[in-house]
């Protein structure tokens, strides 16, 4: 059971006192959204924090509950989690934030789970974020720049934090722009990241898992977002990395990518296992030659090597390139992720191509067989079954000056 499991100290530890347990809920969304904006200090005359999430699709649907789940109890913290939605009208004719409110369930995409009577869907992302100190940033990374933009100048007050779920990256000719350093760039505030071995369906009905936030100087604010996420049965330990732990989390999507393609072509086990391992330390050496901050030891958290199994057995990634294995390339990944994944989108081939665009411009291709193939069969350029041809040529890593040791 995960309660006979060592939690870090980082974790359990460091929850404060519950709030009273004969807290009422009202029954309605909108009076208890109402009533919360009331709350005063704590009783140590701390400011409490205000949490908005941005971002309700299946992992931040998941984001809100575990984070609602906290709010309740922890006094630092008042109870009410807003999340941005972004509207949909649903074939009831609905709005999609009005059934989340009344039934206090995301119909669409994590359906049969509740969300916490204390999270309130809110379609306006300026007013989501209105009084907040506290962001948690969880959308497409695609997305992002264009909500970085919105929300410019929208966000008030000092000591206003962030951390993104994020998984992906923006490419600029000098090389990849993490999602952390775009909301830091944008909004001119600190971001921390979180990252893991986090199928979202598995955790909303609580079964155990881990998570790693990574955190760049301020072990205090890394401890704040453990204690807002960290429950019995998802259990979150902070890492001085945010780059690491970031990039960790987007890659693993380009190898997950190519675990897809090999299902898909009923190759087997064991070549599955040669191409987690190869992606693994291409995803190590990427990561090092991009940012000298990096840790090996990050790779061993749940953020990488975990995340990285987790997602090549069972992520969205690896279920579309399946299906384009199957198919023998002839239909898109656009179309199968339309098809297959019901509005929820797919990460690893946009990542594959950013990648690319950084290997392309450094003349790098040839040291990262794995993300170069992944990106060509995603491209049309190589069908799926040259996913294993490419490790009949060694990669030339000498090439680098200083990164054979990488490999």
């Amino acid at each position: 059971m995960p309660t006979a499991l060592d939690r870090p100290a980082s974790g359990t530890q460091l929850v404060e006192d519950e709030k009273t347990a004969d807290t009422q809920l009202p029954s309605s969304n909108n009076s208890y959204s109402n009533t919360l904006q009331q709350q005063q200090e704590d009783d140590n005359g701390t400011k409490k924090s205000r949490v908005t999430v941005i971002g309700s699709g299946n992992w931040g649907s998941v984001a809100s509950k575990l984070i609602a789940s906290n709010t309740l109890k922890l006094s630092s913290f008042y109870d009410e989690v807003r999340m941005w939605v972004f509207e949909e009208i649903l074939p009831s004719g609905e709005k999609l934030t009005d059934v989340i409110n009344r039934t206090n369930e995301n119909v669409k995409y994590l359906p049969g789970i509740k969300l916490g009577k204390n999270v309130v869907a809110d379609p306006d992302l300026e007013h989501a974020v209105k009084d907040a100190n506290m962001l948690v940033f969880v959308t497409p990374h695609q997305f992002m720049e264009g909500i970085c933009k919105r929300l410019v100048g929208k966000i008030k007050g000092e000591g206003v934090e962030a951390i993104s779920l994020i998984k992906g990256m923006e490419v600029k000719m000098e090389g990849p722009c993490m999602i952390s350093t775009l909301i830091t760039e944008q909004l001119g505030i600190n971001c921390c990241v979180l990252m893991g071995a986090n199928i979202a369906n598995e955790i909303a009905v609580e079964k155990f898992s881990e998570a790693t936030v990574g955190y760049r100087k301020d072990k205090e604010i890394a401890e704040r977002w453990v204690r807002l996420f960290n429950t019995p049965y998802f259990i979150v330990t902070p890492v001085q990395d945010v780059e690491g732990v970031e990039l960790c989390g987007t890659l693993k999507n380009v190898v997950a990518i190519a675990a897809g393609l090999v299902d898909g072509l009923d190759m087997g086990n064991n070549t599955k296992a040669a191409i987690m391992r190869i992606g693994l330390r291409e995803m190590r050496a990427f990561s090092k030659l991009m940012f000298s901050s990096v840790k090996d030891n990050t790779f061993f958290e749940s953020c990488g090597v975990a995340d990285l199994i987790t997602t090549c057995l069972g992520g969205r990634n690896r279920k579309v390139a399946e299906a384009f294995a199957r198919n023998g390339g002839k239909r898109s990944f656009d179309e199968l992720e339309a098809e297959l994944l019901q509005g929820q989108k797919l990460q690893g081939v946009s990542t594959a191509r950013e990648v690319y665009e950084v290997l392309s411009h450094r003349g790098w291709q040839e040291l990262f067989p794995l993300f170069t193939t992944v990106h060509e069969i995603s491209a049309g350029r190589l069908p799926p079954t040259a996913i294993v041809e490419y490790s009949e040529h060694k990669p030339k890593f000498s090439l680098v000056e200083g990164s054979d040791k990488y490999y």
